[in-house]
């Protein structure tokens, strides 16, 4: 017997109801409707479509443009005894293959493909076999050329509609304004869709912006008034060691974190920082992604971000406990004039895109009329400093070479390491009986990886490590020698950036680029910029109304919360009537009361007035005020 959704819900997650609005658009996508669901960061996206797809006879294939989520959730999905599939960049040709394959033999309930893939020879021979039976694109955001993070990659996904016609889709973001919503909705054909939007609010989060002198002295007085877990973002790798380690001199558990780093770092420092291992994380926009962690406190902007989509999304991984959590932004007035400037660093002159086109193909050496759907290292710290140029000023180059869909930078994609036997099976035989020392790993190698034989195939060292039971660096070794003796061709795993030409080099003189399109995008770009700088600089707006009203959701009550909506409240009671309370506040206990005592201490009819003056106190860390209605000197 089929189980129902509450049912796949509580066998697979253990969980006993649903969050807001999940089981409606379930329903949605169970009765064969094209669905838009707009959930915020932490509203539960991917269980709206991994429980249909559960209930669903067949493959559901999952679109994802991050290599790092797509292997966050098919690890997730593996935990929970579903078996699920990914394929993306890191994957040899034959390998892609044997995955298809298996899934046309209905081997998987979920397949994982980067956006790229869709476009791939083998791909589309075989899409016609696999049987799907829903089709799902995550940050669907990104098919639109008005949203702030557009890959042209995303544009080709209808025509796989066209081949699924009775296919269902899904299409799931956690920000889009309501231009974005509608122009998902038109580039993946789906005008008819059922469209679910949860509430952009988030009660719990209070939501604040300081204009300061030092911006760490800043941070250090806000970690230290609010104890718990942390993320402070910021706008480079350099900067995120240089924090963490102030942090560290000034006895705060902190780490940092940017693409910059290994895979194995980077899992590391993520697993700590989940386990409350480590407190604090400092980090650029790389990090928070798929990672599931509610008891975020404080979320700290120690640089303000170009644009209030990836400030909501990143400001959202606060309090998703439901409990009481900051999202803050400290700013100097520096950080307004470098904000101020950036349209024309973003989206540089058109004569500059070519320079730095040009630059890249010598830097490659890559000859005209080469390079068409090839990778190719690419170090961007020694590029800028060879053709000393500005490091920014060629990550807005590359974004706008991906956009005009001539090349784009993998920062950190993941190749495995790869194998291929370069000897016929007399000549090993030969072999292993003359170094029997490394018999055991050539059999491991035959009989782990299927095909390994007659194909380059990619291995894992630790997996042969395990299964060995010798060390890591040991299967490196005996791996190299193998390699030395020709008995295999061995590359060892990357992780190095890269560079995919997604056409062949063309001169530069000649590169394309769509004017009028570049210049709607650049257009576009300002008037995110200008409502960044609008929330940064407004000290009368209600700042949650605000961030709300921005994607189209038409709020009026203020938050009473965020640090605009206190200072709004503060100034109803005189300066004098203000301090009297606070000290009558203050003195009145030394660890603990509540908070009817309290209100017991004042007359009824100031009782308002109080309510005010302890939601200050509240907000600037001064007392704690739990659930229970316990008010303790300092913060939780």
């Amino acid at each position: 017997m089929s189980l129902n959704p509450n049912e796949i819900l509580k066998k697979y997650w253990g969980f006993d109801s649903f969050r807001p609005m999940q089981e409606e658009i379930i329903d949605a996508v169970l009765a064969g409707n094209d669905t838009l669901a707009l959930l915020p960061t932490g509203g539960g996206k991917s269980i709206c479509f991994q429980v249909p797809a559960l209930m669903m006879d067949g493959l559901c294939i999952v679109i994802s443009p991050l290599i790092a989520l797509m292997k966050d959730q098919e690890e997730h999905l593996k935990s929970k005894g579903i078996s699920v599939a990914s394929i993306h960049s890191g994957l040899t040709y034959y390998e892609v293959k044997c995955i298809l394959q298996d899934a046309i033999e209905g081997d998987y309930q979920f397949l994982y493909l980067s956006p790229e893939r869709l476009e791939t020879k083998i791909f589309k021979e075989l899409l016609p076999y696999l049987k799907v039976s829903l089709l799902v694109v995550d940050e669907a955001h990104c098919v639109s050329q008005w949203g702030y993070d557009f890959r042209p990659s995303y544009l080709r996904i209808a025509q796989i509609r066209e081949a699924l016609p009775e296919v269902t889709m899904m299409a799931l973001t956690a920000s889009a304004t309501e231009e974005v919503q509608k122009d998902i909705l038109v580039k993946l054909d789906m005008e008819q869709a059922k469209v679910f939007k949860q509430s952009f609010e988030k009660a719990n989060i209070s939501y604040s912006v300081f204009k300061v002198d030092s911006k760490f002295n800043k941070l250090i007085e806000i970690l230290e008034a609010v104890p718990g877990s942390s993320i402070v973002y910021c706008n480079s790798r350099k900067q995120t060691k240089e924090i963490a380690e102030l942090l560290q001199l000034n006895k705060i558990n902190a780490d940092f974190y940017h693409a910059g780093l290994s895979s194995e770092e980077r899992t590391v420092k993520q697993d700590l920082w989940v386990q409350n291992k480590l407190r604090v994380m400092t980090c650029t926009n790389a990090f928070g992604l798929g990672i599931d962690k509610p008891d975020v406190r404080t979320v700290i902007h120690f640089d303000a971000p170009e644009c209030l989509e990836s400030y909501y999304q990143e400001a959202g991984r606060a309090g998703r406990d439901g409990k009481k959590a900051y999202a803050v932004l400290i700013y100097h007035s520096s950080d307004i004039e470098a904000l101020e400037a950036m349209t024309n660093k973003r989206y540089p002159p058109i004569p500059t895109i070519k320079k730095i086109y040009q630059d890249i193909a010598n830097y490659l050496q890559l000859p005209v009329g080469t390079g068409e759907m090839q990778y190719f290292d690419f170090d961007l710290h020694e590029f800028v400093k060879n053709f000393q140029l500005d490091p920014y000023l060629v990550s807005n180059t590359l974004k706008i070479l991906e956009q005009e869909g001539h090349c784009n930078l993998s920062e950190n994609i993941f190749f495995p390491s790869r194998i291929q036997f370069k000897i016929d099976k007399e000549s090993l035989y030969t072999f292993e009986s003359s170094f029997p020392e490394l018999e055991s790993i050539i059999k491991t190698l035959l009989r782990t990886y299927q095909g390994i034989y007659d194909n380059s195939t990619s291995i894992f060292e630790k997996q042969i490590s395990r299964i060995l039971r010798i060390p890591l660096e040991e299967v490196r070794s005996q791996l190299e020698r193998l390699n030395q003796f020709g008995i295999i061709e061995y590359l060892p795993q990357k992780e190095k950036p890269q560079i995919y030409f997604l056409l062949n080099r063309a001169p530069a003189e000649y590169l394309h680029i769509d004017q009028d399109l570049y210049f709607k995008r650049k257009k576009q770009y300002q008037y995110r910029l200008e409502a960044i700088l609008s929330y940064i600089l407004s000290t009368e707006i209600c700042r949650s109304n605000y961030i709300s009203n921005y994607f189209g959701e038409k709020t009026i009550d203020r938050c009473g919360t965020c640090d605009n909506c206190l200072k709004k409240k503060k100034s109803s009671i005189n300066t004098k009537q203000f301090q009297t309370i606070v000290k009558k506040i203050q003195s009145s206990f030394l660890s603990e009361i509540s908070v009817t005592e309290i209100l017991n201490l004042f007359q009824p009819e100031e009782k308002e007035d109080i309510w005010i003056v302890l939601k200050f106190m509240e907000s600037e860390q001064q007392i704690s005020i739990s659930e229970k209605g316990m008010i303790k000197k300092g913060a939780h």
